[in-house]
């Protein structure tokens, strides 16, 4: 087999490619990668040594990729591309199927290592030769044990899943945040933020807010790589787990053996928040002031106030976006002092003997029977699976199966609506039996011992209608520019 050995000047230099891959990293580590890696190079280094000749490595690595799954493999792809310039004398990998477990993979992959005539070394199988007639047979013969390998564990996972589903055992994979590598053992510093996030959302604070108090706060994620997203809290929030129940594909299939973290009822609340149709899902920076899209404009009435500086030295201050739609001139309003009047308005009226049980009890559940809806619920569950048996038997056409079916999954949606209903949570019960000062604003001068933003927001929205007037420029009598009549407080409630 004929060796392409690069030259620079007079020392001959053997150019390896180490192609690294491990299917699944649980601890995302890539300390699977780390020791491939390691035994390479000691064979890299020993086939130089053997060959006298110096040494050229480059490392391709896909950590946490399987070969038979489909997923793209981006350095797989480099790695090829660079083989076919001519980059590499020879790819050094630690098993053949850390290359290929896809035969048409294998295919392409011999195609170009006949072409470039590019020697293929393992260092649980040796040398991989592709370029004769026997080396190919034998590839391809791994190949296809390979993949029956794969195809056989996946029946066994999958099979072996559904089992444990049933059962309410844990079928393993990534640690679920909130939860130790086991899946049962409780972590109280993540099951404690688990918690915390469900309880804003059903208090009405959007995802991106929690997310920005997530990140503010330095909370690490589950693999500690990168910070949170949206996308992610809202994971945690739709896994059936943080209620204390086993799933399969998406599907509660009974109770599961780990604790629960939060109730039925605030799952399902959260959930119902989330799922809502009406919610904005629209993209935009998360806000980062108390009227961000709450105050009103006193000229077109619309909230659409945003706090930003324009000017050195400037303090920020709330312009109306809708003015650029318009030729008149909207409101614009220092940023801190409007909100230091909103928040101080607030907190005088919720520091009133009684006020705040009073507006805390507008959420209770008193006269629904909790229990009889659940029982009720499941009965209508229980006729829904009857009517589709007797569908199976013949005993009823299509039609009125879809009759029958529509009108009980009508009923079992209205009382998931009406449980879901009973999770909810008004954003002042964070303030129960603390000091709502101390509560509100905290003690630190950043304030990040008191209410998020997130939580304030909702409480002015919950309680309070804020519109800022339009006001004659220049100082008041008192000498300042800042004149509170111009900003308008109206109680909801």
């Amino acid at each position: 087999m004929t060796r392409k050995i690069a030259t620079q000047g007079k020392i001959t230099v053997l150019r390896i490619a180490i192609y690294l891959r491990i299917s699944q990293d649980r601890t995302g580590e890539g300390l699977g990668v780390t020791r491939q890696e390691t035994d390479c190079r000691k064979l890299a280094e020993r086939l130089a040594t053997e060959r006298g000749v110096a040494l050229h490595v480059e490392v391709f690595t896909d950590n946490d990729t399987s070969a038979y799954s489909g997923k793209r493999r981006k350095d797989y792809e480099r790695l090829t591309v660079s083989i076919d310039a001519g980059q590499f004398d020879m790819v050094l990998t630690w098993h053949p199927d850390r290359l290929h477990r896809s035969p048409l993979e294998l295919e392409h992959f011999i195609t170009l290592i006949e072409r470039t005539k590019t020697e293929v070394q393992t260092v649980q199988a040796g040398l991989w030769d592709l370029t004769t007639p026997s080396g190919r047979m034998i590839a391809r013969q791994l190949g296809a044990v390979a993949r029956y390998e794969s195809e056989h564990k996946g029946e066994r996972i999958k099979a072996a899943r559904i089992q444990g589903a049933l059962a309410g055992k844990f079928h393993g994979g990534m640690r679920p945040y909130g939860f130790e590598s086991d899946g049962v053992t409780v972590r109280p510093d993540e099951s404690r933020e688990i918690v915390r996030m469900y309880e804003e959302v059903v208090a009405g604070v959007s995802l991106r807010q929690i997310v920005l108090e997530l990140n503010r706060h330095g909370v690490p994620t589950a693999t500690q790589r990168g910070p949170w997203t949206s996308v992610a809290v809202r994971d945690i929030i739709k896994r059936h787990r943080n209620a204390g129940w086993s799933s399969h594909l998406g599907e509660v299939v009974g109770k599961a053996e780990w604790p629960a973290l939060v109730s039925e009822d605030i799952w399902h609340a959260a959930n119902a928040v989330l799922n809502d149709p009406a919610r904005r899902t629209t993209p935009g920076n998360t806000p980062r002031w108390l009227g961000s899209g709450v105050y009103l404009c006193g000229v077109c009435g619309i909230a659409q106030l945003r706090a930003g500086v324009s000017g050195r030295g400037r303090r920020p201050s709330y312009r109306c976006a809708a003015r650029e739609l318009t030729a008149v001139s909207h409101v614009s309003r220092d940023a801190g002092q409007v909100d230091d009047l909103v928040e101080k308005t607030m907190v005088a009226r919720l520091e009133r003997p009684g006020e705040l049980a009073e507006l805390v009890d507008e959420h209770g559940s008193a006269g629904v029977d909790v229990a009889a809806l659940r029982l009720e619920q499941a009965t209508l569950r229980q006729r829904l699976d009857a009517v589709a048996g007797l569908f199976a038997a013949g005993e009823v056409d299509a039609r009125q199966l879809a009759t029958a079916s529509a009108t009980l999954k009508a009923e079992v949606s209205e009382i998931e609506t009406t449980l879901a209903s009973l999770g909810m949570r008004s954003p002042l019960a964070a303030l129960e039996g603390r000091d709502i000062r101390t509560a509100w604003f905290g003690i630190d001068d950043d304030r990040t011992d008191g209410l998020s933003l997130g939580h304030r927001r909702a409480i002015v929205e919950k309680l309070l209608t804020v519109t800022v007037l339009p006001a004659p420029k220049g100082r008041r009598a008192s000498g300042a520019y800042f004149d509170p009549n111009f900003i308008k407080l109206e109680w909801k409630r």
